[in-house]
């Protein structure tokens, strides 16, 4: 059993889908058919929290590509060379956003929190006053909903405040929490989401739901690259801009379709439901949560084991036969993470891998 926070188990019924023989995405109409669908279908997931994304403020996209793709995609469609960004970071991907900032020549400027602590929006704040006073604003922000590493869920509302307030452009990495817990994609220019993560279909493709305003940006920029670059998937009608992953779009269409047909305020409950059973399944082992629990994504749960986070790892796995992740970076050997999110954010499946947990603790 696998039970890690991306790539997630895929059902049997996303497999199949995966498995029939696709059409040609280059000549066949099916195929784009599919794709439009999907696109209409996400836009439902999108915009989960207010009744949906609007038309005419948002488009959703799905490059061919796993999640980073998307990541680096935004930076490089948005920053040019010179470019004035603020990356609001409390881990491990708030601050990755400011290395793509750099590589593509633009400014970053971080507002760092620790990893254990929320968004520092007196920090942002001040940041803001400070460019807007020497007249040398920013010009974009990137944002992370749900930090994978740490278990983290940002509340990312007061910062999208700020931003708003000060005329910024905002990038938001949704991937590990959309399709498990309302994001705001109304007030975020570029939100990001990918197949792996809450959706339970395979790794491969980039979501993003994108703002006109975004989009009227990236029309002033001059891209280096193709295949890192939104703008050739704002108009698919006379073609994609390289061959789609055909299996791939028919794989994630079927998971989306389970999402819908659950009800998607169904699908949230799931996930808060398994969340909180894995946490008291924690505080029954005399463990703690990191970061604290109130901070805790509904779809994963970092659990600190300093310095024994690999070994527990691998004899769940080679005892019970449960796929753990632990943290990453630093915190590779002192963080041990459960992913309940998509197909796994289930009560029963959470039980069957704290019982093994359990077991090998004792």
């Amino acid at each position: 059993m696998r039970f890690t926070p991306g790539p997630t188990a895929v059902p049997e019924s996303v497999r199949e889908a995966m498995a029939e023989v696709q059409p040609n995405p280059d000549v066949e109409a099916s195929f784009r058919e599919r794709y439009d669908a999907l696109r209409g279908k996400l836009a439902r997931v999108y915009g989960a929290s207010h009744d949906g994304i609007d038309e005419a403020s948002h488009d959703v996209v799905i490059p061919g590509g796993e999640g980073i793709l998307g990541l680096e995609a935004a930076i490089a469609s948005l920053v040019a060379p010179g470019d004035r960004v603020l990356c609001v970071s409390n881990g491990i991907y708030g601050d990755g956003f400011a290395d793509f900032v750099e590589s593509y020549g633009g400014d970053a400027t971080v507002v760092s929190a620790p990893y254990d602590e929320g968004l520092d929006r007196s920090a942002v704040a001040d940041a803001l006053e400070s460019a807007a006073a020497e007249d040398d604003p920013f010009e974009v922000a990137t944002l992370v909903h749900c930090e994978t590493p740490t278990g983290t869920l940002n509340d990312i509302g007061p910062v999208l405040d700020l931003l708003d307030a000060h005329d910024v452009v905002t990038v938001v990495d949704a991937v590990s929490s959309l399709g498990g817990t309302p994001v705001p994609t109304d007030r975020i220019d570029v939100c990001l989401g990918a197949s792996q993560k809450c959706f339970s279909a395979p790794p491969g493709l980039t979501t993003a739901a994108i703002s006109d305003r975004a989009w009227e940006r990236m029309e002033e920029r001059d891209p280096s690259s193709l295949y890192t670059n939104f703008l050739p998937w704002r108009d698919v009608s006379e073609g994609f801009p390289y061959t789609h992953l055909n299996a791939n779009v028919a794989a994630l269409d079927v998971a989306v379709d389970r999402l819908l047909e659950e009800g998607l305020e169904s699908v949230h409950d799931r996930h808060e439901r398994a969340a909180e059973r894995c946490r008291e399944r924690v505080r029954e082992l005399g463990l703690e949560c990191y970061p604290d629990p109130d901070r805790c994504s509904p779809t994963v749960t970092a659990v600190h084991l300093p310095g024994e986070a690999r070994t527990v790892q691998r004899r769940v796995r080679e005892e019970h036969d449960v796929v753990l992740a632990t943290g990453l970076g630093e915190m590779a050997d002192d963080v041990l993470r459960f992913g309940h999110m998509g197909y796994n954010a289930d009560v029963e499946t959470v039980d069957r891998v704290m019982d093994a947990v359990a077991d090998v603790l004792r």
